[in-house]
This record gives C-alpha cells, sequence and structure tokens, in this order.
C-alpha cells in the first residue's frame, strides 16, 4: 500500500523555519513556507550587524540550497494571524496534517516606564530593522539625539552601540544594568567593535562605584573588569569621539521629557545584588535614583511574541505542552492552550516562536530541526487521509489583493540587487521598500 503524503504549513522563514523545512521535506513531506516579508531569512538577513557581508552572504547560499528542494514551495509577502492574510483555523480547514510556527518574537518587550512613549524612545528590535532595511522600518524615521542610553547588557546592546559610535558618531553612549559587570551578557568578540570608544577613566570610576556591592555577595571584581578590558586588545580601530561608558547597578525608573515632549533624562535608581538559593542573584532597589543626561533611550532588553497570532501566550511566549506527547531532547514543541487544559491538535511552535529571544542563527537552526523532529514524530500518529493542501492554499493566495512572492521570484531579486550593488560599486545592495522590491520583479 502507498504511504500516505503528509503535508505541513511552516509559518515564519526565518533560520528556524527553513531548517524545519528542510528537514522535513528530507523525510518525504510536502512543504508550505509561509513567510510575512518578501525575502527569507528573518533575523539572518534583517537582525545580523549590516555589513557583516560575509555571513549574510553565506546564509543566503544555504537558504538558497534549501529552497531548490522541490518539497518545499515558498510563499512570501503573506501574514498568518488573527488580522492577516491567513488564520490559523484557514489553515487546517485546507487540510495540513500540521503546522509549524516559528515566526520568532514579532512584539517588542517594554518595562511599563512612565515617559516610554516620549519622543527619542526606541526598542532596539525596530532600530536593528531600520539600519538593516526590513519594511517598513526602513521606512520610518529615528530621532537620534547626541547622548544615548542603552537598557541592557547584551549583544544587541553592542550592536546598537556599534551603529551609534561607528555610523552616526555621536557624542556618549552610556550602558544601563541592573546588575553589575561581572554579569554582563555579551560576548567579547563582540565588544570588540566598540571597545576602542571605552572612556577608561569613567569605566574604571565605576568599577570602584559598584565594588562594595559586588564583594558582598562574592563577585570577583577584577576578574569582571579583566573581561571587559580584554576586549581592548583587539578592539576595531575607533572611527568616532563617541565616548562609550557603563553604569551598573542602575535601574530604570522613568523616563523625563521637555516641553517638546523629547526625553532629556532617564532616572535610575541604586540596586545592591542579593543571591539566591540556586546562586544566581537579584537586583534590589535602593531607594536612591540619579539622572543620566541623555536625549536618546532604547530598549535593548530582549522580545515578545505576536499576542494576536491566534495561539495562547503567558510571560512574552506561546504556550508549551507542560507534558509533551512528542518531546525532542526532553523539549516541548507543542502549543497548548491553558484553559482547555489541553494540547492544540497538531499545532508546534520552535525558535523564537518557542522561547523568544533565545540564542541566535545556531540555536534557531538546532530549534527549528527539532520541532520538525516532534513533527514528524505526530505524523506518525495519524490516520491515512487523502486532499492537497497546497492546491487549496495556492486557490486561496489567488483572490489575494496583493502578490505573494515564490522562490522563483526571490532567486531574481536577489539577481537583480546583486547586479545592482556590482553596478553601484557596493559590497551589497537592498531594496528598502516592499513597493522598490515588487516593480524590480514586475508585480508592483
Amino acid at each position: 500500500m502507498e504511504a500516505t503524503q503528509r503535508y505541513v504549513a511552516v509559518v515564519g522563514a526565518g533560520p528556524a523555519g527553513l531548517y524545519a523545512a528542510r528537514k522535513l521535506a528530507a523525510a518525504g513531506v510536502k512543504v508550505a513556507l509561509l513567510n510575512r516579508d518578501i525575502k527569507p531569512g528573518g533575523l539572518a538577513e534583517y537582525g545580523i550587524y549590516h555589513n557583516k557581508y560575509r555571513m549574510k552572504n553565506g546564509l543566503r547560499k544555504q537558504f538558497r540550497k534549501i529552497l531548490q528542494n522541490t518539497n518545499i514551495a515558498y510563499f512570501g509577502n503573506l501574514t498568518v494571524g488573527e488580522n492577516g492574510h491567513l488564520t490559523l483555523d484557514d489553515l487546517r480547514h485546507m487540510g495540513f496534517d500540521a503546522i509549524l510556527v516559528t515566526v520568532g518574537a514579532q512584539g517588542t518587550k517594554w518595562l511599563g516606564l512612565e515617559g516610554e512613549d516620549l519622543k527619542g524612545v526606541y526598542h532596539a528590535k525596530d532600530i536593528v530593522y531600520h539600519y538593516n532595511q526590513l519594511p517598513p522600518y526602513s521606512q520610518k524615521e529615528f530621532f537620534i539625539g547626541r547622548r544615548a542610553a542603552l537598557i541592557g547588557v547584551g549583544n544587541v546592546m553592542v550592536d546598537i552601540a556599534r551603529w551609534l559610535t561607528r555610523d552616526l558618531k555621536i557624542d556618549s553612549v552610556i550602558a544601563v544594568a541592573r546588575r553589575g559587570p561581572a554579569e554582563v551578557k555579551f560576548d567579547k568578540a563582540e565588544f570588540v567593535h566598540i571597545a576602542a570608544n571605552l572612556d577608561l577613566e569613567a569605566f574604571e570610576a565605576e568599577m570602584e562605584r559598584v565594588r562594595a556591592r559586588m564583594e558582598a555577595v562574592g563577585q570577583d571584581v577584577e576578574a569582571a573588569r579583566q573581561f571587559i578590558l580584554s576586549a581592548l586588545e583587539k578592539a576595531d580601530p575607533s572611527v568616532s569621539d563617541t565616548r562609550f561608558s557603563f553604569a551598573f547597578l542602575s535601574s530604570p525608573k522613568r523616563l523625563l521629557g521637555d516641553a517638546e515632549g523629547r526625553v532629556h533624562a532617564l532616572e535610575v535608581e541604586d540596586t545592591a545584588l542579593e543571591l539566591r538559593e540556586n546562586g544566581d542573584t537579584k537586583a534590589v532597589r535602593l531607594g536612591t535614583t540619579r539622572l543620566l543626561d541623555v536625549d536618546t533611550v532604547i530598549f535593548c532588553i530582549g522580545d515578545r511574541v505576536d499576542e494576536h497570532f491566534g495561539l495562547p501566550v503567558e510571560w512574552n511566549e506561546f504556550v508549551k505542552n507542560p507534558e509533551p506527547r512528542f518531546p525532542v531532547d526532553g523539549i516541548s514543541y507543542e502549543a497548548y492552550d491553558p484553559e482547555k487544559k489541553a494540547p492544540i491538535e497538531g499545532v508546534f511552535v520552535a525558535g523564537w516562536a518557542r522561547k523568544a529571544s533565545y540564542g541566535l542563527v545556531g540555536m534557531a537552526r538546532q530549534d527549528g530541526e527539532r520541532g520538525a523532529q516532534a513533527v514528524l514524530q505526530y505524523l506518525e500518529t495519524l490516520p491515512p487521509k487523502s486532499g492537497d493542501p497546497l492546491a487549496a492554499l495556492e486557490n486561496h493566495l489567488r483572490a489575494l489583493p496583493q502578490p505573494v512572492i515564490s522562490k522563483d521570484d526571490w532567486l531574481h531579486l536577489t539577481e537583480i540587487e546583486q547586479a545592482e550593488a556590482e553596478k553601484r560599486g557596493l559590497p551589497a545592495f537592498k531594496f528598502g521598500t516592499n513597493e522598490e522590491m515588487l516593480a524590480a520583479l514586475g508585480k508592483g
């Protein structure tokens, strides 16, 4: 008896979705890869620092090879969600055996502070999308001043600081952290890009200011100091006079605005460290505050999933089955309805859709492949069925008012942009709007 052909819709064509699609296709599954953007790649295309051309080109080659698989159909410029061109229920009714959601964390996380709505206050994700030319962020105007505070001390903060110091060349950048220098989250390999702009005098003064509070919980002040300073040895040469500094053990409290509604100061509250039973620390507010003189504040504190996608959300993430039927390496990839206390049949989540802001491209790839493995386990439990969900999907898409992009369209767009880069003598070229991309493809 001939085996039943299985069909899976993968929603989101970032690294998690692409590598999941590859694993499913290799197992003989027909995959509909649905993407909000015209181009596949997600954060690999629009989240990596804009001038890392070699890395981006290498990833694009991998993605091109994945999409050459005839079991994968690509549909770009298409939104899925409660208010999208398609809903999850639409995909179910078309007959897909399973849906794997890899849309990433499309929302932004905020702290809910007074003044977050002031002019000059942004989230890092929007800035990253802006300088990487992701529509519509590429078309938005960002009012960046001369003195910026960045909330957070991870790699995203370093990317934003790099843009401010090397591209915009503003006067000063200060990274604000609730915890101390022993708990920074950035990699030294990333910090080398801004280390030459570190204000050494201010850094040493800051280390002394927080020394007693670090020693009170047994943290090694000198080791933390040396980790940060070790980036100086291989630091990129400075191209600006921007002064980069830290404000450790400082919790953002509120943002103050001027008469024009623009931020002009960030109030921070001093914190101390308290040891938890598991050995971690937590920041404890001390009640004393001070003002940082800044005219731009950018939150670099992570992301959250889209609450209007169509899946239950808790703690900024889609809810997963606490007792998974198809775990992979002990991890649950199954969407779950906490009100019904039951898994959502045939729906899985992977990548940042499973765990927001977790790892970069390599982690997204691994998680996407694991999510695909969970789906494959689920497919083995299904009875035989007939029908062609891909045909039903294509019929639905033909009725949409806007053009849907195929893999051939994307490959053609890639060739057009490469030719434009060569014509202009640039290492890379991107159209900055959907309208320009569609016009180049003759679909405008």
